[in-house]
């Protein structure tokens, strides 16, 4: 079984600073003739470290970049191992996108490859601090270690998962904008123009939830994967995350209990699961409380199993998903 990825204090520590102004510029002679460009294509080489990151990058650099990414489709995120091919990869990047302390791989990966041009998305945004569930730190009640905890409430309770909210990936989105713009001065004005284009449809997207959550009859959603603290939060749910380690262990009989309380208190109709993982704890659950299963994508990466083609279709469809389990009005 493995254990999610603890996010340690650092990555808090780092929320002030804005990562796009501690690049630098490429020095020596033949960065400054290619602008610090791949003299083959006469595109940025981005290496992006996981699907959020990844979409960013794509969507911001367009023709200006080629984009790769350590993460591939299908692979969990936190349990990456990075490969002697991408360690070379990440040597030879112009620049590179990660999200520090996410994927210690990475993190090791990226302090070794000697790269000026590195963004660290933590730093884009404020971490904030989610516990597993709305109503309290029942894990610790149970008895389980800090160890068994989910990855998503860390030593520190930060929790990385801030582009499942909308308004938090867009400030995240203007500090790739402003990275790119610096690494390549030469298309600052495709990358700004394009850096708007997204922020706005993310605003859009901000809007579509506030208002297709705003009045439901219940506020509560049960999830295998507590990866919602931030969606939450912003749109005024109570996110109960079943305890555990893994989306796909078997929840603890005392939490058992505790969610057929509250699902039954809140009038929860629906537990969901991730597509990344199985559907069996979702299921054990709902089979004894009677509720049913659905699909909440924390959209750690995109797989023919999404319910969409890339962030805002899988999103939308996270919306609709809520707000059929929420019983919107």
């Amino acid at each position: 079984m493995n254990v999610r990825r603890l996010i340690p204090a650092a990555a808090l520590a780092g929320a002030v600073a804005l990562g796009a102004t501690a690049l630098t510029a490429c020095s020596g002679a033949g960065a400054a003739e290619s602008g610090g460009k791949d003299d083959k294509d006469g595109k940025l080489d981005v290496t992006a470290s996981f699907y959020p990151i990844q979409f960013l990058a794509e969507q911001i650099g367009k023709d200006h970049v080629k984009v790769d990414t350590l993460t591939k489709p299908g692979v969990e995120p936190h349990d990456l191992e990075i490969t002697p091919k991408q360690t070379a990869q990440l040597a030879d990047a112009d620049v590179i996108l990660y999200l520090k302390s996410l994927q210690p791989a990475v993190d090791k990966a990226v302090a070794q490859s000697g790269v000026k041009n590195v963004v660290d998305a933590a730093t884009l945004t404020k971490l904030e601090a989610h516990a597993a569930s709305g109503h309290g730190h029942e894990a610790e009640a149970e008895g389980e270690g800090e160890a068994d905890h989910d990855h998503s409430r860390g030593e520190a309770g930060a929790d990385p998962h801030v582009w499942l909210d909308p308004a938090k990936y867009a400030e995240i989105a203007k500090g790739v904008g402003a990275a790119l713009e610096k690494a390549d001065p030469g298309h600052a004005a495709d990358y700004k123009k394009n850096t708007d284009d997204l922020v706005a449809k993310l605003t859009a997207l901000d809007t579509e939830f506030k208002d297709g959550l705003a009045n439901t009859a219940t506020k509560t959603f049960i999830t295998t994967h507590s990866a919602f603290g931030y969606l939450a939060e912003r749109y005024g749910l109570d996110q109960e995350g079943i305890s555990g380690v893994d989306p796909e262990s078997e929840p603890s009989p005392a939490r058992m209990k505790e969610l057929q309380e509250i699902a039954k208190k809140d009038n929860v109709s629906t537990v969901f699961f991730e597509t990344l993982a199985s559907d069996k704890t979702a299921k054990s659950l709902a089979g004894d409380t009677g509720l049913k299963t659905d699909v909440l994508d924390p959209l750690e990466g995109i797989t023919d199993k999404s319910q969409g083609a890339d962030y805002f279709e899988v999103m939308r469809s996270n919306l609709k998903n809520l707000q059929k389990a929420l019983g919107a009005k």
